[in-house]
């Protein structure tokens, strides 16, 4: 049939059997690496007549991480020739086909199982390829655990996994990247004042690669300028400049004259003098610390075992526990009461509360839209699963009605005719306006197929030839 010929519904069907095909092309791919590195392993030295490695001759090598066998060095150029790509980076993709087999064996047996993306796969090899096998061993372990989680959940588990699996290791990894910090300027290319596509006429490129903390630090002192220079900069009222180019020009004058940029941060905070206190100045924005919320969660595994220590930061990712206390050294640091991630609460009004908006996130850890790799934060939306009804009964906004979006999946959920369901603290149940039905948990998005009864009611779902033991609400 020819694609012209498909309607929306057949199309999505077509999508979803693409997704299976292109894991098992990718897979195949792996094994034929792997096969060829079976092929040559016999040791090129041992060969009659052998030129010797110290004239150029081939021998055998490691391209994987410890525990995987070794492969001739040169027999790979033939191999990239045949796919048409290059050999260093055919040798990298083998190395890491080989660390699937040979140190992630739970998660080699997903991605031959068509679970999770070959990439992702190769992309945990490569993370993990400086652990010993053992080491290897947790992240495998943890990864698996979580094979129902989208590909960037799964890299973000496998990071922090990574960290904790050598910490020392990682310690000394920060130590040798903080030698190599620096700030670099960009030169500009021919072409460039003229191009209408990449050009950049009349502006330059200035990148620093800093300390965690200095660039945590480095960014919120940019921010304090900007917002003096918000009130006291000289602006075309009639074509005030964007956020981003306030913080350009307060980069600039840190840059070019910090005695400028620490009068312009003294005046905001400094008190009135007796001569200003009865004039009406415009309002300088006060400098204040910057706040920050420290959440650490425990579970029982937390209390009986001494685990690494691994933290998450928004917007940063994992870090470890002294790098915490770097990044919380120059800010007012709340301390909050324990959450309750069992508990829920309702109120009668439209808008979330703070408090439900915390343990929603703090649940969800991520968007709930099906496959989302957006985390939870405090930008997202929350929507109500369950439509809001003004003229409705009391305590429709909660813990049981609250679901995390981003702006754009809030929207297409509300102007695309999709239908949602929360089925419990934290589970959500989609449905598309063409059929298409996942459930989201914290641990992922799962293709379900819905059980319906006569009426056409939901009355549940079969995943992987399983009912999903949950009692859900049922709509009509």
């Amino acid at each position: 049939m020819e694609l012209g010929d498909l309607d929306a519904k057949a199309t999505l069907a077509v999508a979803e059997g693409e997704v299976p095909e292109r894991r098992r092309q990718g897979v195949e791919r792996l094994l034929l690496l792997q096969h060829w590195a079976d092929l040559h392993a016999e040791d090129p030295q041992a060969r009659p007549g052998a030129v010797p490695v110290s004239r150029g001759g081939d021998r055998l090598v490691r391209l994987g991480g410890e525990g995987t066998p070794l492969a001739a060095e040169l027999c790979w150029a033939e191999l990239a020739i045949a796919f048409e790509t290059g050999a260093i980076a055919l040798r990298n993709q083998a190395g890491q086909a080989l660390d699937l087999r040979h140190r992630l064996p739970l998660l080699w047996a997903l991605v031959q199982e068509l679970r999770v993306e070959p990439w992702v796969g190769q992309k945990v090899a490569a993370m993990t390829r400086e652990l010993t096998r053992e080491q290897a061993a947790i992240v495998d372990a943890a990864v698996a655990d979580a094979a129902a989680e989208s590909p960037g959940r799964l890299l973000a588990i496998a990071e922090a996994k990574t960290i904790e699996a050598d910490i020392e290791g990682y310690r000394t990894r920060l130590a040798e990247e903080a030698k190599r910090t620096g700030v670099w300027v960009s030169r500009p290319k021919a072409g460039d004042l003229v191009d209408a596509e990449e050009g950049e006429p009349g502006t330059g490129r200035m990148s620093a690669k800093l300390p965690l903390t200095e660039v945590v630090e480095g960014a919120a002192m940019v921010d304090d300028v900007a917002e003096v220079l918000a009130v006291h900069g000289d602006h075309d009222p009639h074509d005030p400049p964007t956020r981003d180019q306030l913080r350009a020009q307060a980069f600039a004058l840190l840059v070019t004259d910090p005695h400028a940029a620490a009068a312009l941060l003294d005046q905001a905070d400094a008190p009135p003098s007796p001569e200003t206190e009865d004039r009406e100045p415009a309002p300088v924005p006060k400098r204040k610390r910057r706040p920050a919320t420290l959440l650490v969660h425990l579970t029982d595994q937390v209390l009986r075992v001494q685990v690494g220590g691994v933290a998450r930061v928004e917007g940063l990712g994992p870090v470890l526990l002294e790098q915490v206390a770097d990044l919380l050294k120059h800010r007012q640091v709340t301390v909050q009461p324990v959450i309750d991630l069992n508990s829920g609460h309702s109120v009668n009004g439209y808008e979330h509360p703070t408090a439900v908006k915390l343990r929603t996130r703090l649940r969800t850890v991520y968007d709930v839209f099906p496959h989302s790799t957006s985390r939870a934060t405090a930008r997202l939306d929350h929507d109500h699963p369950t439509p809001y009804d003004p003229d409705g009964p009391p305590g429709q906004t909660g813990d049981h009605n609250d679901a995390p979006l981003t702006r754009f999946h809030h929207r297409a959920k509300t102007h695309d005719r999709y239908t949602v369901d929360q089925l419990g603290l934290g589970a959500y149940r989609w449905v598309t306006r063409h059929g298409l039905a996942r459930v989201v948990t914290p641990r992922g998005t799962k293709k379900v197929q819905l059980i319906r009864a006569r009426d056409g009611t939901i009355t549940g779902e079969i995943y992987r030839d399983a009912r999903i033991d949950i009692d859900y609400p049922r709509r009509t």
